[in-house]
């Protein structure tokens, strides 16, 4: 079964895999037993499993079920707080910020998002930074919860050390994901989700699982040569999208959501497990704008939209969004080998 994917973070970039498709109850069921299992609690669970199984419904393969299996491994390193009940400050009339206590960004940021939004409409932008998460998932879930409500949203986030500046051989920075999303009167919200590495650092993983190579020029083995070894890569260095150019705004994310908020950079952060000494835990800033307060027409922005459907050109997220109708209508696609990884898990 051949897949067509897109260039979005947290999209699968694979070519052709074996999948099948389960009903949503069921990769909520293998969600929950194993993320319970390793120990996160029941409040955690509950928004982590949402977050995988909505990704998972929108074929984004490298951030949906496959993150239970990176979520256990760091739940068994011990440098997670499985249990986290995070902190919300007010810290400012347009900031709110989050502790979420070493524990996962997602519970983090259900907690602050309330403030967030009342922060936003009450003065027309406000942002909230959450600090001391463990980060795995795909931003454009935080982002469309701010469209959903009439705002625009952008959101970013550094990660760990496995990008390589441009022009340089050895990781510096993180794949450090940037989501924007604009509301739309009528319709789904205007939203991009990508790494500023030239690919999502789970959807190699995936590749390294299966032998499969990569394309050029999107890493480096760790002699900082280029490689297509998915396996070496990993041992490597992945490499910005678009040069010097993505080597820019994954430095403005690493500033932005490190020490803007007072949290890390990439590179002092380390893989999952591999030391005692240093942690995963970073940070995240998401900003929140009310049009409105602005004075703007939601409306005047169609144009912009309607222009490039004109042209045939594709706006993002319309695969993700394609992929949920069909995943409502026949189930989620999961590839086959992991499925039966997980359910073994699971058992």
């Amino acid at each position: 079964m051949e897949i067509q994917h897109g260039y979005e973070s947290g999209e699968d970039l694979t070519e052709s895999r074996p999948y099948e498709r389960i009903p949503r109850q069921h990769a909520a069921d293998i969600a929950t037993k194993i993320l319970g299992g390793a120990g996160y609690s029941q409040a955690h669970v509950e928004v982590m499993a949402r977050n995988m199984v909505e990704a998972q419904a929108q074929e984004c393969h490298s951030h949906g079920l496959y993150r239970l299996v990176s979520c256990s491994t760091v739940a068994e390193s011990g440098l997670v707080n499985l249990t986290a009940t995070p902190e919300v400050t007010d810290r400012a009339p347009g900031v709110v910020a989050v502790d979420a206590k070493g524990g996962n960004s997602l519970l983090a940021f259900q907690a602050g998002v309330g403030q967030l939004v009342e922060k936003a409409r009450a003065s027309g932008i406000a942002a909230l930074a959450v600090n001391d998460c463990f980060h795995y998932s795909a931003l454009w879930w935080e982002v469309e919860q701010l469209s959903a409500q009439g705002l625009v949203a952008l959101a970013m986030t550094p990660t760990h050390p496995y990008v390589a500046p441009f022009g340089g051989t050895q990781p510096l920075l993180g794949t450090n994901p940037l989501a924007f999303s604009w509301p739309r009167p009528d319709g789904e919200p205007y939203t991009f989700d990508f790494a500023t590495s030239a690919v999502a650092r789970g959807e190699v993983e995936l590749r390294s699982r299966q032998g499969e190579a990569l394309p050029e020029e999107w890493a480096i083995d760790d002699a900082g040569q280029p490689t297509t070894d998915s396996t070496k890569a990993l041992a490597g260095a992945l490499l910005p999208f678009g040069r010097h150019k993505g080597s820019a705004i994954s430095t403005m994310v690493e500033l932005m959501a490190g020490p803007l908020i007072g949290d890390l950079l990439s590179c002092q952060t380390a893989e999952p497990g591999s030391s005692a000494r240093k942690g995963v835990q970073h940070g995240e800033l998401v900003i929140a704008i009310d049009p409105g307060r602005f004075g703007v027409s939601l409306e005047t922005a169609e144009r912009l939209f309607e222009e490039i459907s004109d042209q045939g050109a594709r706006l993002p997220s319309e695969r993700r969004r394609a992929a949920k109708r069909e995943a409502a209508k026949a189930g989620l696609l999961v590839a086959s080998h992991l499925l039966a990884d997980l359910e073994r898990r699971a058992a």
